[in-house]
């Protein structure tokens, strides 16, 4: 089982959301393959029924499965943490103090597991109190070098910084993208990411130094009406990660 995402000229993946199996296999191959397909843990009642689904996804698109809260929702902390030690994706998506207990279920290294920090208003700072009880307490708020340090001592892979906003806090993270880069960790940048400011926002990382990027788009790209991912957008946004590398 492969455990480590196919990084465009090892240094950026793509994280889309897919609305049913056909999509997650359409936007696999529109991306030929460097893209993590993001299901959430909040659409299944449990464990099990989420497990057993997902493992029909991964197997139709080479286990690049990203395992997702539902909007950075921190009270599915703990059923994330569940369904990737059984399931063993190439990627996890958890908030701050949800990434210690994925790793440890996991039981390797390889898979991606990232950790949720907020934009704060101030450059070089970060949120972390992003977990089921702490989110809901004064925000506890460090350096990013801090927040970094934390996640390795956890397991962590990278850095989520959500929600971005776009380009609202350009200076917050390009602050965030250099500290990654200072501290060999990698960036996942995410929240209102579209196809206009899709390139802007891979290349500040890029220039940066960071060694890996994986950006998520998710409804900017994802067809109304029938709530799939359309293909043809994550074509296009393949094309822009050629022309930065």
């Amino acid at each position: 089982m492969k455990l480590q995402p196919n990084y465009y000229a090892d240094r950026v993946c793509l994280n889309v959301l897919a609305g049913s199996k056909q999509n997650a296999v359409d936007v696999y191959k529109a991306a030929q393959g460097h893209v993590l397909v993001g299901v959430l843990s909040k659409n299944y009642p449990d464990v099990a029924s989420a497990v057993a689904d997902m493992c029909d996804y991964a197997g139709l698109i080479e286990n690049a499965i990203s395992v997702g809260l539902g909007a950075g929702d921190p009270k599915q902390s703990e059923m994330v943490s569940a369904i990737s030690g059984e399931l063993q994706p190439q990627h996890v998506n958890q908030v701050f103090t949800g990434v210690g207990a994925s790793r440890a279920l996991l039981g390797q290294n390889e898979s991606v597991v990232n950790g949720l920090v907020s934009p704060t208003g101030q450059v070089g700072k970060v949120k972390i109190s992003t977990g089921p009880l702490s989110s809901k307490a004064e925000d506890a708020i460090v350096p990013v070098s801090t927040a970094i340090a934390m996640l390795k001592d956890m397991g962590g892979s990278s850095i989520k910084y959500f929600p971005m906003g776009g380009l609202k806090h350009r200076d917050e993270y390009k602050a965030v993208a250099d500290a990654c880069a200072k501290d060999d960790f990698w960036l996942e940048p995410t929240g209102g990411i579209t196809l206009d400011n899709f390139k802007e926002i891979v290349q500040i990382a890029l220039e940066a130094g960071v060694s890996k990027v994986i950006p998520h788009v998710y409804s900017s790209i994802i067809d109304e009406a029938s709530g799939d991912t359309r293909p043809d957008d994550v074509e296009k946004l393949l094309q822009m990660v050629k022309e930065l590398l």
